[in-house]
């Protein structure tokens, strides 16, 4: 039979066994921070109310980091047809995107929001401040980081609003640039079509907005090849140099019918002959790639300074430390002032006199 004291330790222990159960019990279980109701009780409280009524039917998911680019409410009248659960989906990105990560993404990166097929373009301005302003299809981001923690992230944008189109995903489909009606309708012209928007449209956002221009330019003439392989020179290149000639030979500088990529082109054996775009005009590999760091591949003695600097399915382009220049033309690049024909022998092969190889044709 227990003792007195252990009585009561018994009863003492029962009664906080049923005190902490009926506690346990009476605790409502705290909801996961990334359900829809957290969403709209965030949002709400940083003053998106129109968002904040809409958070519930957009179906945000539950267990997904969710970022967010909350419109303002005086943002949404400029879209009084646009549906809200919709155009927040449009909003929200499955990830989570601070903005020091957002300021990191080139300009005109595409990326996936919670909508399907549906794209949100990320652009920026430059500005003294430590981080761009960034632009969200456009419409700018005025309170980045509103909002952090460990499941949302919410920018605060304002301006504009529209649904995002069905294409926004695709470059190629999206290009602000305009071209002339096409005359032929066979796929494949339609193919080089969409890859020249492609290659045109990615050249003006790296820095190469001259050769995209002069692309445009020959727009026509460049669609009737079956690939190209296009070496270029940069914009910073173009005008600190004052390389001007390169817009006029533009053709000079592209391999119709061949995308030769890195690869292909450090294959090449010396002398090998590549035709151009320019009307007899060729161009002669002079010093074969393969050779290490130390030995660059030349072209018309001229470095390929970067290999593959873009490309898609039709196209490739390379990058250049000088441009080619006519050897009938230019006397200053040594022997190699003569025209190519006059380099091949009776085997058919051509065969460049010695020069000196240099990066600078000025001599300097």
């Amino acid at each position: 039979m227990a003792s007195p004291p252990q009585v009561v330790v018994l009863i003492l222990t029962a009664v906080f066994v049923s005190t902490a159960a009926a506690a346990a019990a009476a605790t409502p279980t705290p909801k996961s921070p990334q359900d829809s109701n957290s969403i709209s009780t965030i949002l709400s409280t940083l003053g998106f109310q129109e968002l904040s009524t809409a958070a519930t039917a957009a179906s945000l998911p539950n267990a997904t980091p969710t970022t967010i680019f909350a419109p303002t409410d005086s943002s949404l009248l400029t879209c009084p047809s646009c549906s809200l659960p919709l155009l927040l989906q449009e909003h929200s990105l499955p990830s989570l995107y601070p903005l020091r990560h957002l300021s990191t993404f080139p300009f005109g990166t595409k990326i996936q929001t919670l909508a399907p097929n549906r794209c949100l373009t990320l652009t920026s301005s430059t500005t003294t401040t430590t981080f761009p302003t960034l632009f969200i299809n456009g419409v700018e981001v005025t309170r980045p980081d509103l909002f952090t923690s460990r499941y949302v992230i919410v920018h605060g944008i304002q301006g504009f609003l529209s649904h995002l189109s069905p294409l926004s995903c695709h470059v190629e489909l999206m290009t602000t640039l305009t071209f002339p009606p096409d005359q032929l309708a066979t796929s494949a012209f339609f193919v080089m079509r969409l890859m020249l928007k492609d290659a045109m449209l990615r050249l003006r956002i790296s820095g190469y907005s001259v050769l995209a221009l002069a692309m445009r330019h020959k727009y026509r003439e460049l669609l009737q090849p079956r690939a190209l392989t296009v070496f270029a020179l940069d914009d910073s290149a173009i005008f600190e140099a004052r390389e001007h000639a390169y817009v006029p030979r533009v053709l000079f500088h592209i391999v119709p019918n061949r995308r030769l990529m890195a690869a292909d082109l450090v294959g090449l054996t010396k002398n090998t002959v590549l035709p151009t775009m320019e009307l007899g005009k060729m161009l002669v590999v002079t010093t074969a790639g393969g050779g290490g760091p130390l030995v660059s591949m030349r072209i018309n003695y001229v470095k390929i300074k970067g290999f593959d600097l873009l490309y898609n399915d039709r196209i490739v382009i390379h990058v250049l430390s000088l441009p080619f220049h006519h050897p009938a033309k230019d006397g200053n690049l040594g022997q190699i002032g003569r025209s190519v024909e006059d380099f091949v022998g009776s085997d058919g092969m051509v065969v460049p006199m010695p020069t000196v190889m240099t990066d600078d044709y000025h001599g300097l």
